[in-house]
């Protein structure tokens, strides 16, 4: 996919990497449309973008999630990315975290993204990307982290699924999953407190390796031990 006149659904775009993604997306040439449920925060953005489109969601209404893509695709005349830059996070172990807060955790990480991709499925073309960000821990769930985890496996393998069902008609998917980020994530959780973490990675590295790997033909991305963003380009 040519980034320059690319057209890229941001789904998150208010939050630390969404909004650093949309930058860089610009920077590159690409036409953006950023959607988020905050509407003074996406007013922001398009403060510093002028002319971005904007559409709200909710991420308990995956209704609102998948015309979100619809609103997008009607203003930017297509699309050919759709980007889920949101999530949330819950600490505390098993039997701390209550029901309530684990069923926010999947509506959120897994049900909204879902919500989007379904809808992007109907309105991309071949050549097209749809791309999550799912976190290390789809893969290496963490105690403390019991919830969290499985609300982002549960997201990545859905996207292992469509994958493999998606590569028929030419539209690829993109698994976004790096360790932990300085983007200050940890510190906004909807239930208990972040255990001691290491230093975060820099955010705006791993924004630069997403817009090469939406280019390229990337189907996961990970960061290595040293921090260096990896772009794997064949998942299973």
């Amino acid at each position: 996919m040519d980034i320059n006149g690319a057209r890229v659904l941001v789904a998150g775009a208010t939050g630390a990497l969404g909004a650093a993604l949309t930058a860089e997306l610009v920077r590159q040439g690409a036409r953006p449309a950023i959607a988020g449920r905050d509407r003074s925060r996406l007013s922001r953005i398009t403060g510093a973008h002028p002319g971005v489109p904007t559409v709200l969601f909710d991420a308990y209404d995956p209704a609102s999630c998948a015309r979100a893509v619809r609103v997008a695709a009607g203003e930017l005349g297509g699309l050919d990315a759709v980007v889920t830059a949101f999530g949330t996070v819950a600490f505390g172990t098993a039997d701390k975290v209550g029901d309530e807060v684990a069923e926010h955790l999947m509506a959120v990480n897994f049900l909204a993204p879902a919500a989007f991709f379904r809808a992007a499925l109907d309105v991309l073309s071949e050549g097209s990307v749809i791309a999550a960000l799912t976190g290390v821990v789809a893969e290496r769930p963490q105690p403390g982290m019991a919830d969290y985890s499985a609300s982002k496996a549960a997201l990545g393998a859905w996207l292992d699924a469509v994958r493999r069902e998606a590569r028929g008609s030419g539209i690829r998917v993109l698994d976004i999953r790096p360790g932990h980020l300085n983007t200050g994530f940890a510190d906004r959780a909807v239930s208990g407190t972040a255990p001691p973490m290491p230093p975060g990675g820099d955010p705006d590295r791993l924004v630069g390796a997403v817009v090469t790997a939406l280019a390229t033909d990337g189907e996961r991305l990970r960061t290595a031990p040293d921090g260096e963003p990896v772009v794997e380009r064949r998942a299973r």
